[in-house]
């Protein structure tokens, strides 16, 4: 099995106190999320209607699809005692903490250093889409933290913990299974047993729409120039779209040059993870969630500014 090229790099001065960093994250996290904290509109009202669906508070004639085949974080959410709509936006909340925590952990083991572990964890909570998505009983964080499990594993040189978070992954959101796809085609794993993974989850994708959750009106995604011209015309998506890239993007786009070589597969992720949100541009309304998902791609890059020119 092909290994991971990662070095660790012994890092100076006194370790993380993850204890206290993660507290730290949370209250942040919480004091963002706080003011819109289990808001249901359009997509996120679909979400909450899955998880009342499971829990048998509603029946399936409330379903749209496809957001009930982003089964698992609503599953998660209707599995906790109590108001699903408090339960939900605190599961959100975890989601969104643990994220940060492991984009910390995943800049740490690629050497990058302390000041820039904690740098990337900040980038992924002090952000637009923390401040007005991640409250809404959406699965993004689920998603979003997936990822970034994913991203740790790369840079860990753990294959299978790789491929674990794209199963994860794939039951959050369908098009994770291209972690998978990745993780395969780059020679990360071996063939036979990515493969496996591989089938594992278009199993999945296929025993829940046609056995598990069925009977659900058809949708179709194809492109069209209608939508593209809205879409161009719709001032609030691309304002939330230019927010969410705010800070992040360009910081990547400079940091990419000096990042470590054990980093630059991530590029290649970090294409083929954009061409989803490129497709439904042409398809669907879009927002600042496609930005949003490829944060755990594009963090490790923008905290690797002038690396080669300062300590860590």
């Amino acid at each position: 099995m092909p290994a991971f090229p990662l070095r660790s790099v012994p890092q100076a001065g006194q370790p993380i106190r993850w204890p206290l960093l993660i507290a730290a994250f949370a209250l942040l996290a919480l004091a963002l999320m706080a003011w819109r904290w289990g808001g249901t509109v359009a997509d996120s009202q679909a979400y909450y209607d899955t998880a009342r669906y499971l829990r048998g508070e509603t029946d399936a004639s409330r379903l749209v699809a496809p957001f009930p085949y982003r089964v698992l974080v609503p599953a998660i959410a209707a599995l906790i005692p109590g108001d699903l709509r408090n339960g939900f936006a605190a599961l959100n909340w975890i989601l969104v903490t643990a994220g940060a925590c492991l984009m910390s952990a995943a800049v740490l083991r690629a050497g990058l250093g302390q000041r820039r572990a904690i740098a990337a964890g900040l980038l992924m909570i002090v952000s637009l889409p923390t401040l007005w998505y991640a409250p809404y009983l959406l699965v993004d964080p689920g998603s979003v933290c997936a990822r970034a499990a994913f991203v740790f594993a790369v840079l860990s040189g753990q294959p299978w913990l790789a491929a674990a978070a794209g199963l994860v992954g794939t039951a959050v959101r369908e098009e994770n299974i291209l972690l998978l796809v990745w993780l395969v085609a780059m020679r990360r794993i071996a063939i036979l047993p990515g493969l496996a993974c591989l089938a594992a989850a278009g199993a999945w994708i296929v025993a829940l729409r046609w056995i598990l959750i069925t009977g659900l009106p058809g949708y179709t995604w194809e492109p069209n120039w209608w939508t593209v011209q809205h879409a161009l015309r719709d001032v609030r998506s691309l304002l939330s779209i230019a927010g969410s890239a705010f800070l992040v993007v360009p910081l990547a786009i400079w940091g990419w040059r000096s990042a470590p070589r054990a980093m630059r597969p991530l590029a290649s992720l970090l294409f083929l993870m954009a061409l989803p949100p490129l497709y439904a541009a042409l398809c669907v309304r879009v927002d600042g969630r496609a930005v949003w998902g490829l944060y755990p791609f594009l963090v490790p890059f923008a905290v690797c500014l002038r690396s080669r020119l300062t300590s860590a």
